[in-house]
């Protein structure tokens, strides 16, 4: 799934668009690395979102195409921020 995509069905950022502005904003790590929107996301990816001057990093748990509010936090675990 694209990153762009995972951030919103994940619920970390509100708006499909927002996260593509946030990642070509390099915003947004991957592994340590800058990512693009359309980064494939795979279980296990670190992703690293700079909000302001907090830092929110997570670790992917599972990737589906949808999910509902209740279950968006089984997305991702909180590592950070």
């Amino acid at each position: 799934m694209r990153l762009d995509k995972y951030l919103k069905v994940s619920r970390i950022i509100k708006r499909r668009t927002v996260a593509n502005e946030a990642c070509d904003a390099e915003h947004v790590k991957v592994n340590g690395r800058v990512a693009r929107a359309s980064l494939e996301v795979k279980p296990d990816d670190i992703i690293e979102i700079a909000f302001g001057s907090r830092t929110l990093k997570v670790r992917v748990a599972k990737v589906v195409e949808t999910v509902g509010k209740d279950g968006a936090g089984e997305l991702y675990e909180v590592l950070e921020g």
